[in-house]
Parts: structure tokens; C-alpha cells; sequence
């Protein structure tokens, strides 16, 4: 009976890990030899994969549906953009995300008092009560825009965003396993029958909040070096939480194969749409939300495990 246990826990830590490992070679390495058009979609699907894990790591578990995503984006962004000429990126990425990190710990327990569709509300409202606040600095400063010159390459940038999604993807599959997770998951469940049986509820929410926020800051970090040109527009932009959002229940968000799942079919269907016909595409996306939403709520990766049964 222990070596079934332990042959269980095994396979639980090994398998993920060898795939994750796989995946992030395969995206790489095919972006590397498929040309520069296609590194530049592979560094975009690495980059919803990182972003919707993170987010899957708080709102995935705990339930809460969070639209503040593009803050802890833009201000990764926002710290590369103005510390660019002063560090070196290798700095500044990891400072990004803890920049986001402790933003996020910052505000936690305010916002964290609020549930359901107000919750959903309120981090909208920070989102853009930041990116605003930031705005009217920047307009102050008289820099409302910068460009970063001498930016890494394509292949370079590749390299840390796969590295940030085989991270996220780690740390989603690993903290749902925890004592941690399931407490997040007791708290999606009933977050006031957890607490009497023990739960610390405003402590994990907290920390889960916070955890999901240091990724995006690094996303953001790396992608204003893609982009080479920062305003604050654009990186705050809602887009980023609404897409992370969609593809969240697109993929499925109960394990760490949704975001994936998420990921790669948005990505696919925006490649062979979006340059012909982007009318087309919108209405796709929305008619794949609502069919989502009322006929797979579990997601993709749902449908395979019914499938599998």
C-alpha cells in the first residue's frame, strides 16, 4: 500500500514536470525553426499560457473572478519601460514581478472583503484607477510614451516567455496539489464552512492573490521588449484581463491542462481568422464564449475528461 502511495505521488510530480518540460521545448524549439513570423506566435501563446495560469492560480481555485490582471501586467511593463536604461534585463524582469507581487499584497485585504459580481467590479475599477493614476504622471512628466532602444531579439524574449509558462504551469499543477490549494478549493466551495473548520481563509486568499500577480508582472516586463514602444494605454488596456478571462473558460480552469487548452485554441482560431476576415473572428470568439458558458462551463479540458470516462 506505501509503494502504491508513493508510486502515486510519484507519477503526480514526475508526469507534469516531464511535460511541462516537453511542451516548453516543443514551443520553443518549433518557434526557432518555423521562421521569425512563427517565433513571434509562439512567444504570444507562451504568453496567455503564463498569463492564465497565474490567473487560474487565484481565480481558478478560490472562485473569485478577478479583472484586475493588467495591472500587475502594466506595472511589470511600467518598470521595464523606465528602468530600462539604468539595469540590465535580467534584473529588471524578476523585479517586475515582485513590483506586482507586493502591489497586489498591498491591496489584498481591502479588496478581498468584497464577493461575487462587486468583487468582479472592484478590481476592474483598481485596474483602471492605476493605469489612470499613472497616465496623469506620466502627462506630468511630459513622458506619456517612451521607446527602449537596443531591446533583446525575438529569440532571446521567446526564451523568457516560455520559461515564465512552463513556470506558471508548474506552480498552478503544484499549489493545486497542496494543503494550500485545497484550502483555496474549500474556499471556492464554501467560504464560510471553511473557515470554521479551520481554513485560514483571509491569509490564503491573500497569498493567492499575490502569488498570481508576480508572473503577469514578469509577462509584462518581457512584452514591453517586444513591443519596444510603452504607453500606458496600452499595457493597462481591460483587453488583457477580458482575453485572459475568455480563454480561462474557454480551456477550463479546474487544472493546470484549461489554460493550455485555452491558450492554443484562441491563438489558433485568432491565426486563421484575425489577418482575413477580424469581423469573423469577434463573432466567433463570441459565439465560442456563450456556447462555453452554457454547454461546457467546465471547459476544453472538461469535454476531454467526460470524454475519457
Amino acid at each position: 500500500m506505501a509503494t502504491d502511495r508513493n508510486r502515486q505521488a510519484m507519477r503526480r510530480i514526475l508526469l507534469p514536470l516531464l511535460l511541462t518540460l516537453a511542451g516548453a521545448a516543443l514551443l520553443y524549439g518549433g518557434g526557432l525553426r518555423a521562421g521569425p513570423y512563427w517565433q513571434v506566435v509562439a512567444l504570444t501563446l507562451a504568453m496567455w499560457i503564463a498569463l492564465i495560469q497565474s490567473w487560474s492560480i487565484f481565480s481558478g481555485l478560490t472562485g473569485y473572478v478577478s479583472l484586475g490582471h493588467a495591472v500587475a501586467y502594466g506595472l511589470g511593463a511600467y518598470l521595464m519601460a523606465t528602468q530600462f536604461r539604468d539595469y540590465p534585463v535580467w534584473v529588471l524582469i524578476p523585479a517586475g514581478g515582485a513590483l506586482a507581487g507586493l502591489f497586489a499584497l498591498i491591496v489584498a485585504i481591502p479588496v478581498l472583503r468584497i464577493r461575487g459580481p462587486y468583487f468582479v467590479i472592484l478590481t476592474f475599477g483598481l485596474a483602471e484607477l492605476v493605469k489612470f493614476a499613472l497616465l496623469r504622471l506620466e502627462t506630468a512628466l511630459g513622458a506619456s510614451s517612451r521607446l527602449l532602444f537596443g531591446a533583446p531579439g525575438t529569440t532571446t524574449l521567446l526564451a523568457w516567455m516560455v520559461a515564465l509558462a512552463a513556470a506558471a504551469t508548474l506552480l498552478r499543477h503544484f499549489v493545486g496539489l497542496s494543503r494550500f490549494g485545497r484550502g483555496l478549493i474549500a474556499i471556492r466551495e464554501d467560504e464560510t464552512a471553511a473557515e470554521t473548520l479551520g481554513v485560514p481563509v483571509t491569509r490564503f486568499k491573500v497569498l493567492a492573490f499575490a502569488l498570481s500577480a508576480v508572473i503577469p508582472g514578469m509577462v509584462g516586463a518581457v512584452m514591453a521588449l517586444r513591443s519596444t514602444y510603452f504607453e500606458v494605454l496600452q499595457v493597462f488596456s481591460p483587453t488583457i484581463s477580458f482575453t485572459i478571462v475568455t480563454m480561462a473558460i474557454i480551456g477550463g480552469s479546474g487544472d493546470a491542462r484549461g489554460p493550455v487548452l485555452g491558450a492554443l485554441f484562441l491563438v489558433g482560431l485568432s491565426e486563421l481568422l484575425r489577418g482575413a476576415s477580424p469581423q469573423l473572428y469577434l463573432i466567433l470568439l463570441g459565439l465560442c464564449l456563450i456556447a462555453f458558458v452554457l454547454f461546457a462551463p467546465n471547459g476544453l479540458s472538461g469535454l476531454l475528461d467526460r470524454r475519457r470516462k
